[in-house]
């Protein structure tokens, strides 16, 4: 017996299982799912965003449904049309091979009359938008008198949408006996009212502790002045070659700003606000699942559509109002069981707001810096130098390799590596070498920026590492750093700031196990391959000490009172861009 057999789940739904390539279900739906099989029940259930709540009721919904009635039988609320959508589309899925079960969408911005045709033609499940929902209601278009199921999925960003009228007013048209599942990832007071007022004694699971942040995300903060988030936004990006983030931004006015900022600069960036057409949000979201954007600026509610699993960083260009929130935005990674990284991009004035997160999340923030021009470069080097490695050989370049070999006459290997790196890697070089640090102005950083590199590791203090492993060996951050701990048989936390990149990584310890870690990593093979760690150029690295460093916690009124407001009079006028007129519509990876 399988493990989705095992909740009881009737022959076509192991058959869409089966066929959808589902190994195991989440926990959430191992709670949930027999819970809701094998009774008449209210369900409250609270799992962070991107852990299966979609299936944990679909399977039992489809499954207690009457496919050969034609009356409406479930009704889904969701907070937005794509996220309605989303939903929609995998309900189909699970229900592919039960004959006569029709799922239709409800939402804004489409054919109202559309919409009610194909209710008319039968619609066992309807998934709606509270705002069309209730304007079919009262134009007599649906029918949701005789309901058995009521499913309020993301319940607090419903809520938080201010759908909390509509939704009272929707649930006054259903029958009382109905069986209401709430599923959220918090449980804010307006929830919990909701769960009084509308359902009976209802079975409450959670996943995780309530209202806490998902294990697989690392909660980074990054302080800078207020002037300065654009450009420690670029650096974020750049300091990460392979990024593939949703940046969030408090307004449309500002998610459009900052979209058309980082296009002009040479970025696959995107926008996605409430203020584009539904189908201009179709073209950025199938552009941004294709990964042709690599930086999708969203607003929060645009972003509930959001459905990616692969998502390496949530950058949060400004915090939300509502603690809650960003809870929502951090969800976007760490999905399907990966890991992934919340950056937040703070003034010291912001700082208390990054505290009662902490609280909210029950998680600790890791302080870190925005990475130093020098650090950036080093970073693009190593990306680039695996590029031309992992390039493959274009066959027809070969009629013209007599000429190439006539220009190049003379010039040695090492010499023409150093000029085959230096075309592409000057750009970064030439803009970063005239930027100024965004985190402080002391003498050690100006040294940084200046080029003049410690190549030694330090008798004392934080020691930044090298190691020639990273995403494509199969490591993230959490891996990487475990392997590290159990390989050199160190403690918990003597291991941290781990950086993971494409083909190569960074990491810190203090420097009493440097002589242990560069010893054990002479002529170390894994899998038949040499591993090799090195001290970093930078031995700084890019991050302050974080608050889950054992022996290096740092006092708070230090981090709000140690960088300067300084900023550089000579570059505020600068127009950022790395290589002077470059086209927008090319991909960063063609430059690196």
């Amino acid at each position: 017996m399988t493990k989705f057999e095992a909740l009881g789940l009737s022959q076509p739904l192991l058959d869409a299982v089966n066929d959808m390539g589902f190994e195991s279900p989440s926990e959430v739906q191992e709670k949930a799912i027999p819970i809701l099989l094998e009774s008449e029940t209210d369900l409250v259930a609270l799992a962070q965003t991107g852990t299966g709540k979609t299936a944990a009721f679909g399977f039992p919904l489809i499954q207690k449904l009457d496919s050969n009635s034609r009356t409406t039988q479930g009704l889904v609320l969701s907070p937005t049309r794509e996220l309605c959508l989303q939903i929609t589309n995998e309900i189909q899925a699970y229900s592919k091979f039960v004959k006569g079960l029709n799922t239709v969408a409800i939402y804004g911005g489409a054919s109202i009359t559309d919409q009610a045709r194909q209710i008319k033609r039968g619609a066992q499940i309807v998934v709606a938008t509270p705002g069309r929902m209730k304007d079919m209601i009262s134009r007599g278009l649906v029918d949701i008198t005789k309901i058995d199921y009521c499913v309020l999925d993301e319940a607090d960003e419903m809520l938080n949408m201010g759908f909390f009228e509509d939704i009272k007013d929707i649930l006054s048209n259903t029958p009382k006996d109905k069986s209401t599942w709430l599923f959220s990832a918090t449980m804010p007071r307006e929830v919990a009212t909701i769960a009084k007022k509308f359902m009976h004694s209802p079975i409450e699971i959670t996943v995780g502790a309530k209202n806490a942040g998902t294990s697989n995300v690392q909660h980074e903060y990054y302080v800078v002045g207020g002037r300065d988030r654009y450009p420690a936004l670029k650096r974020l990006a750049d300091a990460n070659p392979d990024i593939f983030s949703v940046v969030f931004c408090r307004t449309k006015r500002d998610t459009q700003r900052v979209a058309e900022k980082l296009i002009e600069d040479g970025y696959n960036a995107g926008a996605l606000h409430g203020d584009l057409s539904q189908n201009q949000r179709d073209l950025v979201m199938n552009s941004f699942r294709k990964k042709q954007i690599q930086m999708l600026v969203a607003t929060d509610v645009a972003a509930r559509g959001i459905d990616v699993d692969d998502i390496t960083h949530v950058i949060n260009y400004q915090l939300p109002d509502e603690i809650e929130t960003y809870t929502h935005r951090s969800g976007r990674t760490g999905r399907a069981g990966k890991s992934g990284i919340s950056m937040v991009i703070v003034t010291r004035s912001e700082m208390r707001k990054i505290h009662a997160i902490e609280k909210k999340i029950q998680q600790d923030f890791i302080s870190k810096k925005i990475p130093t021009g020098i650090e950036i470069c080093e970073i693009q080097l190593y990306h680039l130098a695996n590029k031309i490695k992992e390039t493959k050989i274009n066959k027809d370049v070969e009629n013209y390799l007599p000429a190439i070999n006539d220009v190049l006459e003379g010039i040695d290997r090492n010499e023409l590596i150093k000029k085959i790196v230096s075309v592409e890697f000057t750009r970064f070089s030439n803009y970063y070498n005239k930027t100024k640090d965004l985190n402080s102005s002391g003498s050690d950083d100006r040294r940084r920026e200046r080029g003049e590199r410690n190549t030694h590791a330090p008798s004392n203090g934080s020691v930044r590492y090298f190691i020639n492993v990273g995403e494509k060996d199969g490591y993230d951050w959490m891996s990487l750093k475990d392997f590290l701990r159990d390989t050199l048989n160190l403690g918990k936390e003597d291991v941290y700031k781990v950086d993971t990149k494409d083909s190569f990584s960074f990491f810190n310890t203090e420097a009493e196990h440097t002589e242990q870690i560069l010893q054990f990593f002479t002529d170390f093979k894994l899998e038949g391959r040499f591993i090799n760690v090195e001290v970093s150029k930078n031995p700084g690295g890019s991050g302050g000490r974080g608050r889950n460093d054992r022996g290096r916690k740092r006092d708070r009124d230090n981090d709000r009172g140690g960088r300067s407001r300084g900023r550089d009079r000579s570059t505020s006028k600068r127009k950022p861009s790395h290589s002077g007129k470059r086209r927008s519509s090319k991909s960063r990876s063609d430059f690196f």
